[in-house]
């Protein structure tokens, strides 16, 4: 067998036990990002002076990302504390009242205005924390919540600055805007699509409850707040106008958007909690938060570290390339599209768009497929992507939701496989990438 052989079956080896461990719940994401391409790069014969370089650049790819994220929880959990959604939530709140029918559908819209800062994290903070109650007051099944919101999230990710966009334009060395601008109308389409299934879902739990049941309940606005003495109305003009100019500053690309969260953050606890006491308390009232998303981050950055540094992606990337048939050739981008599905569920999004994306884009060019259009095809599998057990954030929201990891990948998976292919569909009628080179 050749060394390319040898690694590739290794890479889908690793993949593979990972993926079993976390199904059947052997390991936890943390130790399992960890322990696994440990063991298979020994298993590879890297050495412990081989892997060190390997385990840094991982871990140093992905610390702007912990370093964002980090602050962008504190960011958006201390706007939590203060109020600032609490308008948009009492509006939605007010029209959804206790029909399941328009609860899950104000879920949905919730999950899309709240997604516009690239952040899933405070987005399954936002939407739990504000529609969770009435689930369970109304007795409507919380696997619709945690579909539609992370489906709303897959089609709102793919913002400039969002994680997907950022790592593929970087990858190909292409204008972030040049891809964002023309997925506009995809995305547009794919938000429409996710209320369709809102009202769908909706329908489903209206007819299941009944009126007598839902007569009986009365829905009261929940707090967004962790506690009343947190809220600051004084400062809501302040603090909106603070979250804006911090959107349009991720927007321009002026400063990094870990260093923007920082000095946002620091500006705005500094305002609404002048005292230290209170500002320690904050901070370790979103402490749990931050430690289990970022801590899975950087472990991921020794699964990414090794898959890279091995050669285990490379090796993967030209395997798949050697079975595609010659005439597929032409037809790379809405097989890059359909394909990114599998791939990012299986492999991490860095492993994907920095180890397989520029060999396959490569591949495209030879047809007269510009870079540009391979990298909007890729983004076409992120509401799949983000049902992986490699996607921190998602463990966040079936945590906060109270269900478990598995059941939310069996409700979810085939409406997420369905839109994907919607919005490919989309993005095919809009010339966003072609059907054929030739």
């Amino acid at each position: 067998m050749s060394t390319d052989g040898y690694l590739s079956l290794l890479g889908f080896g690793m993949v593979m036990t990972f993926m079993t461990l976390i199904m059947l719940r052997r390991m936890s994401p943390l130790v399992a990002l960890t322990l696994i391409p440990l063991v298979f790069a020994s298993i590879a014969g890297f050495g412990g002076a081989e892997l060190t370089p390997m385990l840094q650049d991982g871990i140093k790819t992905l610390a702007p990302t912990g370093v964002m994220l980090t602050f962008a929880i504190l960011y958006f959990g201390l706007m939590i504390d203060v109020g600032l959604f609490d308008p948009v939530v009492k509006l939605i709140l007010r029209f959804v009242g206790n029909d399941p029918l328009k609860v899950v559908v104000g879920t949905a819209v919730l999950a899309a205005v709240i997604s516009l800062d690239g952040d899933g994290s405070t987005t399954y903070m936002v939407v739990t924390a504000s529609m969770l109650p009435l689930y369970h007051r109304l007795g409507i099944n919380v696997l619709n919540l945690t579909c539609v919101t992370i489906l709303a999230g897959g089609v709102m990710n793919l913002t400039p600055w969002g994680g997907p966009l950022a790592r593929v334009s970087s990858a190909l060395q292409v204008d972030p805007m040049g891809v964002f601008v023309p997925l506009v109308p995809v995305m547009a389409f794919g938000v429409a699509a996710v209320l369709m299934l809102a009202v769908h879902l909706g329908l489903q739990e209206r007819r299941r409850l009944g009126t007598v049941v839902l007569a009986a309940v009365t829905v009261e606005t929940p707090a967004l707040a962790t506690t009343g003495a947190s809220q600051r109305p004084k400062f809501f003009w302040f603090n909106a106008a603070l979250t804006t100019s911090l959107m349009i500053l991720l927007i321009s690309g002026m400063l990094p958007p870990a260093v923007l969260f920082m000095i946002g953050f620091a500006i705005a606890i500094t305002i609404n909690f002048p005292k230290l006491a209170d500002q320690r308390e904050r901070i370790a009232g979103h402490a749990r938060n931050v430690l289990a998303v970022v801590s899975v981050i950087f472990a991921a950055g020794v699964f990414t570290g090794v898959l890279n540094g091995t050669g285990m992606v490379d090796a993967m990337s030209k395997e798949f390339l050697a079975i595609l048939p010659e005439w597929l050739g032409p037809h790379l981008a809405p097989v890059t599209a359909i394909v990114s599905m599998p791939f990012t569920f299986f492999i991490s999004n860095d492993a994907f768009y920095f180890g397989v994306m520029p060999i396959v884009a490569d591949a495209a060019s030879s047809y007269g497929i510009a870079a540009v259009e391979m990298a909007r095809a890729s983004l076409m599998g992120q509401p799949v992507h983000l049902l992986s057990p490699l996607v921190p954030s998602t463990y966040l929201l079936v945590g906060l939701a109270g269900v478990e990891f598995g059941d939310h990948q069996r409700f979810t998976i085939g409406w997420a496989a369905l839109l994907c292919l919607l919005m490919l569909g989309a993005a095919l009628i809009l010339g966003i990438f072609p059907l054929s080179a030739l």
